[in-house]
């Protein structure tokens, strides 16, 4: 079986610049698009196994997301795509940038919707709590509902704010 090595930012960017292998951003594509690794190709994790994806080509692969904890915990279902050499970045994009190399960012693309997310759940629950203290204490149900729904999408998989969000105009893309 294939196991995917630990690769060191400065190392990978001589590999990439040598065009020795190929970069796999497995972030779903919100989070690439604003921002990733000059010449990384997008391939969420969900895509590439909802496809049944082989990457098994003349080039090696290296595997990276935001700060290698994704690619670490996914390692043997990434494995299962590759064929023999093939690396996961250490640290990801974050140990990337600390190593001081750059990254294509994309400042106006909007925040991911995890991020997204967490903002708005944040901001209802905070207002909940503040609104149960000084006007009415049945606010303190806002809170408990935004709750609910977060211990529903983490035990399901399926989150209703996320898909709100999503199709708000702001991540919407242009025609």
């Amino acid at each position: 079986m294939t196991t995917l090595t630990p690769i060191d930012a400065q190392s990978l960017a001589r590999k990439l610049k040598s065009r020795e292998l190929t970069l796999i951003d497995i972030r779903e594509p919100d989070e690439y698009a604003r921002e990733h690794i000059d010449g990384a190709v997008s391939l969420p994790l969900s895509r590439l196994e909802a496809g049944h994806v082989a990457l098994r080509g003349a080039t090696p692969v290296a595997f990276t997301c935001r700060t290698g904890m994704r690619t670490n915990s996914n390692c043997d279902r990434l494995a299962a795509h590759v064929g023999e050499p093939a690396y996961v970045l250490d640290g990801g994009l974050d140990g990337w940038k600390k190593a001081g190399l750059a990254t294509n960012a994309d400042r106006k693309a909007p925040l991911e919707i995890m991020r997204q997310v967490q903002i708005t759940a944040g901001s209802i629950v905070v207002a909940g709590a503040i609104l149960a203290a000084t006007v009415n204490p049945a606010f303190i149900w806002l809170s408990a509902f935004i709750g609910a729904g977060l211990v529903f999408a983490g035990s399901t998989g399926w989150c209703g704010m996320a898909k709100m969000l999503a199709v708000m105009p702001w991540n919407r893309k242009a025609a």
